[in-house]
């Protein structure tokens, strides 16, 4: 016989490890173990088999791999962590004592430590931190928009607003923008980069309110690790295309072209203002970045950063496909039209999406800086308005609301700006994410039938309200089941004759849309049954016709 096994010495007992062990193998506390696992890249897992492994109790506990704790117990940072541990202690040991030239000394002398070779681990290629882009702008964008007061220090907040503005920077000088999307949660925004889409979501230009129930720690963790990435990463594309990094804008003289903010603070007299103008005058996205050499035109300039990419194994490989004609339709989208936008539209977001598509925009100096030409100017297509009226009207340009922008985007064309005129009802702002085979013909039948539809609406109420004053009970009935079958009035459109439908698929798919969301469920479920139950019986007829052959 076999020397016996005892237990814990295979299987689940030797692959995972209790996050308390863990802790006390590597002398961390809690919090500073939590943030060196964000940091590394490592996660709790969930074993096969818990309760075996957690000695039959059903308590919930936190498990690791084996190999990943090990793997952090040779990091430098835990080293980091424990001087830093005793640099507190002394500090509120020299307060206590009101040591204050010790205090400054110890205060000169803070340890500090960088995230870079983390970096590297975690990112050998430049494309591995593409893929992984997505989550770090959309929480650089939350932390560039935090109060002051919620306690995110104020370098926080302004490194993430220096680092967003940057790539967003970046992406209106290559031209990589491809949708974009409006919501209640925020802007949506899908760029493409060597091959890479990436899509990440922006706060609305609002004050808001943090919850006191949210962790900021969690969060200052990952973001504190996004930092340096969104600084390696901006740095690579700036480097690749020749364009000066950190970004400065042209305009400025070549005396003080090392720094923009030397020459505003000339002008100012204030080091503080300088800095506040050239921030805002970078975020407006109305100034074009300088080169570290002069490439001419526009071609060379995009046959030198295709050199570049393809020196590259890592970020062009053989067989890639060509660029698709649709998104050079989206690149030159808005080429030849000049846009103003009046003061109550959101200038920075719509900035940055018609200079993504060769644009061109400007605003009022009242507005902010960055404005390049007035009102006035005889060259202007196109007026972006937010207003049902307006005081003067300029002859010779269209007055639209800031959703055409988007929409045409969105559909890769000019929409017709009679749908999107100032003071009338725009179009729904439908997703261009969400890719289903009835939706786009929804979207354009809805898109021609829209203002007849709102035309309807409009007179149901007064045929309801005919038919009490008459007392007619039964004919009110009788209307109300027409509506409910053949329309929809929750949505706010209606369609009168079923014969205007085209297929049956869009009939019962606008029926589908009436319904409320646990009815929905509760027809889906039926559906569902009924499927299965056709399938046994369809089963259940093959078998016994074999039976009776």
């Amino acid at each position: 016989m076999g020397r016996e096994r005892k237990k814990g010495q295979k299987g689940s007992a030797t692959r995972y490890i209790a996050r308390t062990q863990a802790i006390k193998k590597l002398q961390l506390s809690l919090a500073d173990f939590r943030r060196l696992c964000i940091l590394k890249g490592i996660y709790p897992q969930e074993p096969n088999r818990k309760r075996t492994l957690n000695k039959g109790s059903t308590a919930p506990r936190t498990y690791y791999y084996v190999k990943d704790i090990a793997f952090l117990a040779h990091e430098s940072l835990i080293d980091k962590y424990r001087e830093f541990k005793v640099f507190i202690k002394r500090l509120k040991k020299a307060i206590g004592r009101e040591e204050d030239h010790t205090v400054c000394h110890l205060l000169n002398n803070k340890p500090n430590y960088t995230l870079d070779h983390i970096i590297r681990e975690r990112y050998p290629t430049f494309v591995d931190a593409l893929c992984d882009l997505d989550d770090a702008l959309s929480l650089l964008s939350l932390f560039s928009i935090m109060p002051s007061k919620s306690g995110v220090e104020f370098k926080v907040v302004h490194n993430c607003r220096r680092l967003l503005v940057e790539f967003m920077h970046f992406i209106v000088e290559k031209q990589c923008l491809r949708k974009v999307f409006l919501s209640i949660k925020g802007i949506y925004y899908q760029v493409e980069l060597m091959g890479q889409r990436i899509t990440w979501i922006s706060p609305l230009q609002f004050s808001h309110h943090v919850p006191s129930d949210v962790d900021l720690r969690v969060m200052l963790t990952f973001a504190e690790f996004y930092q340096p990435m969104l600084e390696f990463v901006n740095f690579k594309l700036y480097n690749d295309c020749n364009i000066k990094y950190p970004p400065q804008f042209e305009g400025v003289p070549k005396s003080v072209e090392r720094d923009p903010a030397e020459f505003l603070q000339q002008r100012s007299g204030c080091l503080d203002v300088a800095e506040d103008e050239t921030r805002e005058i970078l975020a407006s996205f109305s100034k074009y970045l300088l080169r570290r050499k002069n490439l001419g035109s526009k071609e060379e300039r995009e046959d030198h950063y295709m050199m570049h990419l393809q020196d590259e194994e890592t970020v062009i490989t053989e067989g890639s496909k060509p660029v698709q004609a649709s998104e050079e339709k989206v690149k030159n989208l808005f080429e030849g039209l000049v846009f103003y936008c009046s003061r109550e539209v959101p200038k920075e977001v719509l900035s940055f999406v018609i200079r993504s598509c060769s644009g061109k925009v400007s605003w009022s100096e009242d507005s902010g800086l960055g404005s390049t030409y007035s009102e006035s100017d005889d060259t202007i297509t196109h007026q972006i308005v937010d207003r049902p009226n307006q005081k003067h009207v300029y002859l010779g340009r269209a007055y639209i609301q800031p959703q055409w922008v988007f929409d045409c985007i969105n559909s890769q064309k000019l929409l017709p700006c009679c749908s999107y005129a100032s003071g009338i009802t725009l179009p729904p702002h439908l997703s261009p994410f969400v890719a289903e085979p009835s939706y786009s013909d929804y979207h354009e039948r809805l898109k021609e039938d829209l203002q007849g539809l709102g035309k309807e609406r409009e007179m149901i109420p007064e045929d309801l309200h005919k038919d009490e004053l008459e007392g007619d009970k039964p004919k009110k009935k009788k209307i109300k089941k027409e509506h409910l079958k053949i329309g929809s009035v929750k949505q706010g459109y209606l369609i009168e004759d079923k014969d205007s439908l085209d297929h049956p698929q869009q009939l019962s798919t606008l029926n589908k849309m009436m319904l409320s969301k646990r009815k929905r469920r509760l027809y889906e479920q039926i559906l569902y049954k009924k499927k299965k139950t056709s399938a046994r019986k369809a089963k259940l007829n093959t078998r016994a016709a074999s039976y009776t052959i």
